[in-house]
């Protein structure tokens, strides 16, 4: 049938594995989940951590390596709906505006699963969020055989919400286990890698299996990838803190002895130290719009250039270059925004990266006749593209070394839900027929990315190598 199910009638089998489907999930995760509610205070301090001369050891490399797979895994589902679209409006015989639906709905649930994975990691530990959102995105992957277009809508909502757990998760849980020395280039290489990984996966995959399968084998592949995570679920540490208040002594001094985490007091924070919920309300609003302003500049702006480089007389060669030359820098800006983080300065590398974006769409705003000079308009299409990796490279890492354990979750989750947010609205413009010039949504985002440039300067701190028991002081 050259892979097409649309129009087959969905016999008792099919019901019966959906069915199991729902019932076996929700066991899976009252399996995973403690029995008891551990208690967690916002102003918990970090009572164990490695040593700065703590040296990187196999444990430690097990973790980086599953986490960056898990990351890689996470952001491949997503990253493949593009290439999912043109096969399925085609198999379901839908307009593009009924299939613009998809990435709408599976972009709100992975904005609603960063929220949701992000409490439950600060009340349930991080390791068994991971495990719960592995298990989630394992079963959704069944929506590369629903036969109408209906239950894929259901499903990918489903499968944003488990999608959107996996990076603030990440972030909180590297952030716990790694000696302050390393945590800064760590958190911020896995996580850009991950996320430039999981953008090559998809395209890899969409280049190799859907030509000859169909676009529905690249939402099956969560399947086996998913799958594949769990079996390495035994290299996922537990954030020892969380252990700790469990009473689960055991893998406490396992933790221990293979990561080198002693027990450390609490810090007296300083005479003049502001009240911490102040501090961190100034800064949550900081990188709350500034999460809020690069998902509009990555999801809007660069999403409607190749399209408005051709209405300047462009080729489509050029326009669609810009897409590719997007990717090849990608990996570069990241290493590049590590070595600054962990080298240089957390603060202000974050800032600078909000500020080369902001560069950029001051460039967007020269006369047309001006950005009609080809050298010129690749030199700010550059900036724009160079800034915006660099700044998701650091934000989340920034936001989980800045929030004491109790909080750390849900905080990360907030501004990984805030750098989506921008594609649901997108999306939505896109649906009623608003699509700006490039020079009107750089003008309309100009005010916010400065606002979230000063801001950040303003409530930021510094934390490349500082102890998290000192940060949370």
């Amino acid at each position: 049938m050259d892979n097409h199910l649309v129009g087959m009638a969905m016999d008792p089998w099919m019901y019966l594995g959906m069915a199991l489907i729902v019932i076996g999930a929700p066991l899976a995760c009252y399996g995973a989940l403690p029995k008891r509610r551990p208690r967690h205070a916002d102003d918990a301090g970090t009572s164990y951590e490695a040593p700065d001369s703590t040296p990187l050891n196999r444990w430690h490399a097990g973790v980086l390596i599953v986490l960056t797979l898990g990351l890689v895994i996470d952001v491949m589902k997503p990253a493949t709906l593009g290439f999912v679209l043109p096969g399925m409006t085609g198999e379901y015989g839908i307009t593009a505006s009924t299939a613009a639906l998809l990435p709408l709905i599976a972009l709100i649930g992975t904005t609603v699963g960063s929220f949701i994975w992000g409490w439950l990691a600060d009340v349930y530990g991080r390791r068994v969020s991971i495990l719960l959102s592995t298990i989630l995105f394992v079963s959704t992957s069944i929506c590369g055989a629903m036969p109408a277009f209906e239950w894929n809508l259901v499903m990918c909502f489903l499968m944003g919400v488990s999608a959107g757990g996996m990076l603030p998760v990440v972030y909180a849980l590297l952030a716990e286990v790694m000696p302050p020395r390393h945590r800064s280039w760590v958190l911020v290489l896995v996580g850009g890698t991950g996320l430039v990984g999981g953008y090559l996966a998809a395209s890899a995959s969409a280049h190799l299996f859907e030509p000859v399968f169909g676009w529905r084998a690249l939402w099956l592949q969560g399947f086996p990838t998913g799958i594949l995570l769990l079996a390495l679920a035994r290299l996922i540490p537990e954030s020892p803190r969380f252990l700790a208040e469990r009473g689960r002594h055991a893998e406490l001094a396992s933790m221990q002895r293979k990561f080198g985490i002693v027990p450390r007091g609490r810090a007296s924070p300083p005479a003049d130290a502001p009240v911490a919920h102040q501090r961190h309300g100034r800064l949550t609003l900081a990188l709350a719009i500034a999460a809020l302003s690069w998902s509009f500049v990555n999801f809007g702006l660069l999403l409607w250039l190749p399209s408005d480089l051709q209405a300047r007389g462009y080729s489509a060669e050029l326009a669609s270059g810009t897409i590719a030359s997007s990717a090849l820098v990608a990996l570069p800006t990241v290493m590049l925004a590590a070595w600054l983080y962990s080298r240089w300065s957390s603060k202000w590398t974050l800032v600078g990266t909000i500020t080369l974006t902001l560069v950029g769409l001051v460039g967007a705003l020269l006369p047309p006749e001006l950005l009609s000079w080809e050298p010129l308009l690749l030199v700010v299409i550059a900036m724009l593209i160079m800034g915006t990796n660099g700044m998701i490279a650091v934000l989340l890492p920034y936001t989980a070394e800045n929030y004491p354990l109790g909080t750390r979750g849900r905080a990360t989750g907030l501004v990984a839900a805030s750098s989506k947010f921008g594609g649901v609205a997108v999306q939505v413009f896109a649906l009623v027929g608003l699509i700006p010039t490039l020079g009107g949504a750089a003008l309309g985002l100009l005010v916010p990315m400065a606002a979230s440039g000063g801001l950040v300067a303003w409530a930021g701190r510094e934390t490349r190598g500082r102890s998290l028991r000192d940060l949370e002081a």
